[in-house]
């Protein structure tokens, strides 16, 4: 056994609140958003996002982004696994940190799908669109909670 004892198993290190809006979400999606370490750049197109949340829906932006993360995390998912030769599909519930990375990874797969606008624009759609239960993001989930549920019948492989 080490000396300072065990860790926890599931505590990573959250990154520190956004300076901006004081919310630590905010932070772990700039961080996901971020491309070839230019953070600058994705923390300008999320808050340009919000802002653009905030015009059209006359809400508070970080208040619609935390609904739409809410709805688009996936409760369920399934995993392969080997049992004799076979491979089966087996529904297993998701960690909370995992789904909400998760939803931030089909958030911005999805804004970045969308062609012809600047990213701050399809980002914002894809964010109204998810806390509307609405859009590519929340298909996604729902095509996931699907999917665990035809695979329901081989619930008793989880281990």
């Amino acid at each position: 056994m080490p000396r300072k004892g065990l860790r926890p198993r599931d505590r990573r290190p959250q990154p520190a609140p956004d300076f901006k809006h004081n919310s630590v979400l905010v932070a772990r999606f700039v961080n996901k958003l971020n491309f070839e370490g230019k953070k600058a750049t994705a923390e300008k197109i999320l808050n340009d996002a919000l802002v653009i949340i905030a015009d059209k829906t006359k809400e508070d932006g970080v208040a619609v982004f935390n609904k739409c993360i809410e709805n688009v995390r996936p409760l369920v998912e399934v995993k392969a696994r080997r049992v004799g030769g076979a491979t089966y599909q087996v529904p297993t519930e998701v960690k909370p940190l995992r789904s909400t990375s998760l939803a931030m990874r089909w958030l911005i797969g999805a804004a970045q799908s969308r062609k012809g606008r600047p990213m701050a624009e399809k980002l914002a759609e894809e964010i109204m669109l998810g806390a509307k239960k609405e859009g590519t993001a929340f298909k996604k989930r729902e095509d996931v909670h699907k999917m665990a549920e035809a695979n329901r019948a081989f619930a008793h492989f989880k281990w």
